[in-house]
């Protein structure tokens, strides 16, 4: 019989490095911590370099951190990423960054989606198509982050957010058929209800679609079962757990993170 591992030892990273994109707040900062915690090194991608420096200086005293500012809507410069750390390629992929603008979809035009799509999604299957070139048979581990309301529109005015991030949904299941035998362990993430410095500071953007914010909060925490938003550091949680072998034969699964509104 296979010797068991302890839960520390499944829990640990430590020995493995991870890439985090869109890790300067919310839930990507709160991934980066947790990581750290388990003993990754961190590569952190995002378009803030003042806050890369400053999760630099955090999180430096932990871990060894590595800062690429890129603009990850350019698909030259997550080219160049590459090249950069070609030779140190990470174990585990982070795909955390992505935007949600509230437009309303009469008035959505073409440079709009394509900010939208290239973040979201684009930058997706281009840091994907890099890390599973890169690893080989090798393999690793890639965690994409979608949302709810690629399931169940909740919100008007994010009509291309959920489309791009339907992609993600599909491109993940579509990797995780193609690239298991190949040693990789891909599954997707769908956060709903999460406080985070950017809903927090939608509340502009709702009242220019005349939409109360006030009553949009109130319609969605009343249809949560566990009557609550929450917290970033609850869905870096379950990064931990993917990227962990906890869940080492878990693969081209949708694991919401929602307080159960998918449910109700």
């Amino acid at each position: 019989m296979e010797e068991q591992k302890s839960i520390k030892e499944l829990l640990s990273l430590k020995g493995k490095t991870v890439l985090i994109t869109g890790c300067t707040r919310g839930i990507g900062e709160a991934i980066s911590y947790r990581l750290a915690e388990a003993g990754a090194g961190l590569k952190l991608v995002d378009i803030d370099k003042d806050g890369l420096e400053q999760l630099q200086k955090n999180l430096g005293k932990v871990t060894f951190v590595e800062i690429h500012r890129v603009d990850l809507s350019i698909k030259d410069e997550i080219d160049i990423l590459w090249e950069n750390i070609q030779g140190s390629e990470p174990d585990i992929l982070i795909n955390n960054a992505g935007i949600y603008p509230f437009i309303n979809f009469q008035n959505l035009d073409d440079k709009s989606l394509a900010k939208i799509m290239d973040i979201n999604l684009n930058s997706v299957l281009w840091m994907c198509q890099q890390m599973i070139n890169r690893r080989g048979d090798k393999g690793g581990v890639i965690v994409n982050i979608s949302t709810i309301e690629a399931i169940l529109p909740f919100t008007s005015g994010l009509i291309p957010y959920g489309l791009s991030k339907a992609g993600v949904i599909a491109l993940s299941r579509s990797l995780a058929k193609e690239y298991g035998k190949s040693n990789f362990r891909i599954n997707t993430i769908l956060p709903g209800g999460i406080n985070t410095p950017g809903t927090r500071n939608i509340t502009g953007s709702l009242e220019k679609m005349d939409i109360n914010p006030l009553q949009l909060g109130k319609d969605f925490v009343r249809r949560l079962p566990l009557g609550r938003y929450g917290t970033p550091d609850e869905v870096a949680r379950v990064v931990l757990f993917l990227a962990s072998e906890l869940s080492s034969y878990v693969h081209g699964a949708l694991i919401t993170v929602d307080g159960g509104f998918l449910s109700s």
